[in-house]
C-alpha cells in the first residue's frame, strides 16, 4: 500500500445512534478523481451475514459524501444517503429465504463500513480496507427500561422511556409469525411511548395447554398497560400488523374494556368472523386455502385467501363503529394480505357510518407486506412457520425495494407523528438520542 492510500480516512456520525437515524458518511484524502467502493457488513445473531456496497468517485478534494453522490453502482445507485442500510442484502452463500430481525434488543446492531480502492463487487472479506470504522445502531435509546410481563397469564414485555412519566401507552401486536417480537416496542419507547409488545399465538399458556388464547388474553394486556404506574390510563393507543391489525381492529370496535385514543394498522385487514376467537379467525383464513397461489419460484401468495372482501356484515370488523383516529398503511404490491382492497372497502364503511374523518390511508405503490421501521432491509420473500400446524414456507410479501424502502422512512415518520398528535395531544415527548454520548466519539 502506498503513502497516499494509508491517509485515506472514513468518518461516519454520528457512530452511535438509534436505527431510525440517519448518518452521514464521509470519505477523505482519497486520490482525486480514484474510484472507491464503499462497504457495509452486519452479522445477525443467527450467525447470517449481510453486505451492501456502492461504486464512488472522489472528487477534486478527493472527498466522497456518501449524502450527497450519486452511487455509480453496486446495491444501490443514485444519491441515497442511508442506502448502505436499506440495501443490505445476505451475502453470496448464504441460504435462501433470510430475513433481517433483531432478537436482543439491548445489544447494537454493529454495522462495519470500510472504504476499498476500485469498483469492487466482491471479495471484500479477502482484502484489506484503506479506512473501516464501526457504527452502532440501537433499538433502545438510553435509559429505556425492557420490563418482562408474565403477570395474569401474558407472555409480553413493556418498554418504558427514559424518564419519570407517566407516558402514553400504546399495545404492540406483530402478525402471525407468533413469538416474542421486540424491536419496534423498543423503539418505540426510544420516542416517548410506553409500548407493551405482546406474544399472542405462540405465548407460554398456549404452548402448556395447547389452547390458543381468547379475546380476553388482549384485554388483560390492555389492563396491565393501563393500570401501570407510569402510563396515563387514558392516553393508550394500538398498533396491529398483519393479522396483528385483525385483532387490533377487533378490539376497537367491539371490546368494552379495551378503549383507545388512536390505532395503526399496517398491512392488515378488517375481513374477518367478528364474533370469532383468535383460533376461529386463523380457521377462517384457511378455509379459502384452494386460493393459495405461487410464484415461479415456488413462493406462497397468501392475499386472494381474504378475496373478494365479503359483503356479509358477519365477516368484516364494522369499522362504522370506531370512535378514535385510525391510520392504515398499505403497500400495494402486497402478497401475503389483501391490504389495498380491504383499506378501500374500510374507506367505504366508514363514508357510510359518518367516521371517515377519523381516516388516514397511507398506500404505498410497489410496497410490499413487511413496512417495517426505516432502513430496515426489504425481505420480498422469506422463510415463514406457520403456527397452526406448523410448516415452513417461503412467503411471497412483495415489493421492489426502493420504493418499499421509501415508504418504510415515510409510514414511519408519519406514524410517529400521528401517535403523538393522538396520544400526547398538547405535550410533546422528549426527543430520544444518542447525542451526549458522542463526546469523544469518532
Amino acid at each position: 500500500m502506498d503513502r497516499k492510500q494509508c491517509c485515506v480516512k472514513l468518518s461516519v456520525q454520528p457512530s452511535r445512534g438509534l436505527v431510525d437515524e440517519k448518518f452521514s458518511v464521509l470519505v477523505h484524502n482519497a486520490p482525486p478523481g480514484s474510484q472507491l467502493t464503499v462497504h457495509a457488513v452486519y452479522q445477525c445473531e443467527d450467525g447470517h451475514t449481510w453486505e451492501a456496497f456502492a461504486h464512488y468517485i472522489a472528487n477534486a478534494t478527493g472527498t466522497v459524501n456518501v449524502s450527497e453522490d450519486p452511487s455509480l453502482g453496486g446495491t444501490y445507485s443514485g444519491v441515497e444517503p442511508m442506502g448502505l442500510l436499506w440495501s443490505f442484502r445476505p451475502a453470496p452463500g448464504s441460504k435462501p429465504g433470510l430475513r433481517m430481525r433483531k432478537v436482543n434488543v439491548q445489544t447494537p446492531m454493529e454495522v462495519t463500513l470500510s472504504v476499498y480502492q476500485g469498483h469492487q463487487t466482491e471479495g471484500f472479506i479477502t482484502q484489506a480496507p484503506q479506512a473501516a470504522v464501526l457504527v452502532e445502531r440501537w433499538y433502545v435509546a438510553p435509559g429505556v427500561r425492557r420490563v418482562p410481563i408474565t403477570e395474569d397469564g401474558l407472555t409480553a414485555t413493556l418498554f418504558l422511556p427514559s424518564g419519570p412519566g407517566p407516558f402514553p401507552g400504546l399495545l404492540d401486536l406483530w402478525g402471525g409469525g407468533g413469538q416474542l417480537v421486540e424491536y419496534r416496542a423498543a423503539l418505540l419507547a426510544s420516542h416517548g411511548f410506553a409500548a407493551l409488545t405482546l406474544d399472542y399465538l405462540t405465548p407460554k399458556i398456549t404452548l402448556e395447554t395447547g389452547k390458543m388464547v381468547d379475546n380476553q388474553y388482549f384485554e388483560t394486556a390492555f389492563r396491565v398497560l393501563q393500570q401501570h404506574p407510569q402510563v396515563l390510563d387514558c392516553r393508550i393507543g394500538m398498533l396491529g400488523l398483519s393479522f396483528g391489525a385483525s385483532v387490533t381492529l377487533k378490539m376497537a370496535a367491539y371490546s368494552e374494556v379495551v378503549k383507545l385514543r388512536c390505532v395503526a394498522c399496517v398491512s392488515g385487514s378488517h375481513v374477518q368472523p367478528v364474533d370469532g376467537s383468535v383460533e376461529e379467525m386463523l380457521q377462517f383464513f384457511n378455509r379459502n386455502v384452494e386460493k393459495t397461489r405461487f410464484n415461479e419460484e415456488n413462493q406462497v401468495i397468501w392475499r386472494d385467501l381474504l378475496l373478494p372482501v365479503p359483503t356479509d356484515p358477519a365477516l368484516k370488523v364494522d369499522v362504522g363503529r370506531l370512535q378514535c383516529p385510525v391510520m392504515l398503511v398499505v403497500g400495494e404490491d402486497d402478497q401475503n394480505w389483501p391490504a389495498y382492497e380491504s383499506a378501500q372497502d374500510m374507506k367505504e364503511m366508514m363514508e357510510k357510518a359518518g367516521n371517515s374523518h377519523l381516516l388516514t390511508i397511507l398506500s404505498y405503490p410497489n410496497a410490499g407486506h413487511l413496512i417495517e421501521p426505516p432502513y430496515t432491509p426489504h425481505a420480498r420473500a422469506s422463510s415463514f412457520t406457520t403456527v397452526q400446524k406448523p410448516q415452513t414456507v417461503m412467503a411471497l410479501w412483495g415489493g421492489d425495494t426502493l420504493p418499499h424502502s421509501r415508504a418504510q422512512e415515510d409510514a414511519w415518520r408519519k406514524m410517529l407523528a400521528f401517535l403523538r398528535e393522538n396520544l400526547y395531544g398538547s405535550t410533546k415527548p422528549a426527543a430520544a438520542s444518542f447525542s451526549h454520548l458522542q463526546q469523544g466519539d469518532d
